[in-house]
């Protein structure tokens, strides 16, 4: 049976528009959001996405227009920026404050405690947390509330690709809307059934995620360039034929169906793969880099042991692996930034590299934007042939006065993208790529992914980034904590699964106590390494533990009922001093209860982990 408060409204942006300076961000929009509705929206970096979510939030009003709410909205915000006390701990900020036994008692919670605070100390300051820490801690705090509408800024930043995968199920199976910002494409097709495009000061809107939003886009450019006239002669075809016949014997799913066939169907394929990697080789030669038989630490950590890999002229390759694997230490071994403790990396002679790495730093921010690509390089090589410094930018999208922009005024995006252009302005042909796609827009990645479509060298890609990953690369490698950096021929789907495979599986117990008695209660017995076992998988201690969890989930849930029905009462006899104290006995003696409940739900618990 459907949620009979499924559509209705919730909050509505009327004829609003907002301006900074002269600057017109959004002009007379009009749009809603409805209870369960989730919406994407995608846009170029300062075209006024966040803007947009600060007026539907009410952190900024609008210069004209209206923005009305349902009353009593509940509405849970993720902006780009956290606001912790830094003298507070992470318990306090995300848990508030709750013990471990009250958010682990509940499977919801403890879910996304373990997934996003993963590896974090719950008493640990929040003054001593890394940037991607303090954003899964944010993420983590606005998840455990409960939302009519939940609305994202750039929720993916700092995620790794197991993360972003189980946000996007966590999202999708949530009953309040949605509404989020990010260039995630992978994410918005996961999660999004509308997609709202923001651009010259409106909002377009699309249905569905961003698959069916840049089809959607396609038809509309196809149809309004006058210029295409092959596509114009089969439209009109097509509109001369449907006179003919009976469109409403027309399937609608079917035209549509065929309608993207005919639309997309003399597209060349994003890059000759076979062409590019001949091309490679002329300029690369065999060898490239070989990693071989390598132990490699940093710090306390072995991250590499025994390992062997080798990268040939034209291969495409994306590593993965979780946040602390060593991804990005990987990336500095091949570029000769780290020395391996044992066994070596050999690059080969024609071998000229670039490495991209996360931090945008610039030894001149007083330089000026086309001063310094000039002083690169004025002509660039490339597959489709020579392209000027100018245009270069300008396919960066580096115009007008950006172009005599001190590199020092560069918004965050603009650094990224001019970091990576000056790197493919020294023509290498190695590339080794650390999250290239942190702080770019879905226009500058298209139009990245485009440059590289064409570009006939090795490429090393360590990003978070599912779409980008799987578009620009041909195989996928996964550092899995064995030491090695394994091939995974069925790319990102094979390493999730390998990773829920390994989050599962058991540890061994401990050799059986002489037999004795059965008790009720599950205990866990205490291996002389000091650590808790796990009950064996099918065994009857498994089975068991299974049970009392699931008998305490009910009892804590009921006692959970009673409690507020006590705290209620309190209130209701404030005056009655003989009431409150037998309130206050029966409330002390249910939590006495409630803790022995919980405690045994934990031990339980942790025969299953």
């Amino acid at each position: 049976m459907p949620d009979p408060g499924q559509g209705r409204s919730l909050l509505n942006l009327e004829r609003v528009s907002k301006a900074y300076g002269v600057r017109p961000l959004l002009s007379d929009v009009s749009l809603g959001v409805a209870a369960g509705e989730r919406i994407g929206i995608v846009g170029r970096n300062g075209d006024g996405k966040t803007t947009l979510l600060r007026i539907m939030t009410g952190a900024e009003e609008p210069d004209e227009g209206r923005v009305s709410r349902q009353r009593g909205l509940l509405v849970g915000v993720l902006a780009q920026h956290d606001d912790f006390d830094d003298s507070h701990t992470v318990r306090e900020v995300v848990l508030q404050g709750k013990a471990d036994h009250e958010w682990a008692a509940d499977a919801r919670l403890r879910e996304i405690v373990d997934v996003l605070l993963a590896g974090v100390d719950l008493d640990r300051a929040v003054a001593g947390l890394s940037g991607g820490e303090r954003r899964r801690c944010a993420l983590a705090g606005l998840l455990l509330g409960e939302h009519d509408l939940v609305i994202l800024d750039e929720p993916t930043n700092h995620l790794d690709v197991e993360a972003v995968a189980w946000l996007a199920a966590h999202l999708a199976a949530r009953p309040s809307a949605l509404v989020v910002v990010t260039h995630d494409r992978w994410f918005l097709d996961a999660v999004c059934q509308q997609t709202w495009e923001v651009h010259d000061g409106v909002v377009d809107s699309y249905e569905g995620g961003y698959a069916a939003f840049v089809l959607a886009k396609a038809e509309r450019q196809r149809q309004a360039a006058a210029s295409e006239v092959r596509r114009q002669n089969l439209v009109r075809k097509e509109l001369a034929w449907l006179r003919r016949g009976a469109p409403a014997r027309t399937s609608k799913p079917k035209f549509r169906i065929d309608a993207a066939n005919a639309l997309i169907e003399d597209v060349p394929p994003p890059r000759d793969r076979l062409e590019l990697q001949r091309f490679a080789a002329q300029r690369l030669g065999k060898d490239v880099i070989d990693v071989e038989d390598v132990d490699f630490s940093r710090g306390t950590r072995q991250l590499l042991s025994h390992a062997t890999w080798r990268l040939g002229p034209g291969d495409r390759v994306g590593l993965v692996g979780v946040n602390g694997a060593g991804k990005t230490s990987v990336l500095s071994l091949l570029a000769g930034e780290a020395a391996p403790q044992v066994g070596r990396v050999k690059h080969g002679r024609t071998v000229a590299l670039q490495h991209l790495s996360q931090a945008v730093a610039f030894d001149d921010p007083e330089a000026r934007v086309l001063a310094t690509v000039e002083g690169i390089r004025r002509v660039t090589r490339t597959a489709d042939g020579e392209i000027s410094a100018t245009s270069m930018l300008e396919r960066f999208g580096f115009t007008g006065d950006k172009l005599t922009a001190r590199v020092g005024d560069l918004s965050g995006g603009e650094r990224r993208r001019f970091q990576l252009l000056r790197l493919l302005l020294t023509e290498p042909n190695v590339l080794l790529l650390d999250e290239p796609t942190n702080d770019l827009d879905i226009e500058t990645l298209n139009v990245l992914e485009d440059f590289l479509d064409g570009w006939p060298g090795t490429l090393v890609v360590v990003s978070h980034d599912r779409y980008f990953l799987e578009r620009v690369t041909d195989s996928v490698w996964a550092l899995l904590g064995d030491g090695q950096i394994s091939m995974l021929p069925r790319g990102v789907d094979e390493y999730l699964e390998r990773r829920a495979q390994a989050m599962h599986l058991k540890v061994a117990p401990p050799p059986a106590a002489p037999a004795g008695p059965v008790v009720d209660r599950v205990a866990a017995e205490e291996p002389a390494g000091g650590s808790r076992s796990t009950a064996k998988p099918g065994s009857a201690e498994e089975r068991a533990a299974k049970k009392t969890v699931a008998r305490l989930d009910k009892v804590l849930a009921r006692l959970a009922e009673r409690e507020a029905e006590l705290t209620a009462e309190l209130a209701a006899h404030a005056s009655d001093p003989g009431k409150l104290t037998e309130i206050s006995q029966s409330l002390g003696e249910l939590h006495e209860e409630k803790e022995a409940a919980e405690l045994e739900w934990l031990e339980a618990a942790e025969l299953l982990e």
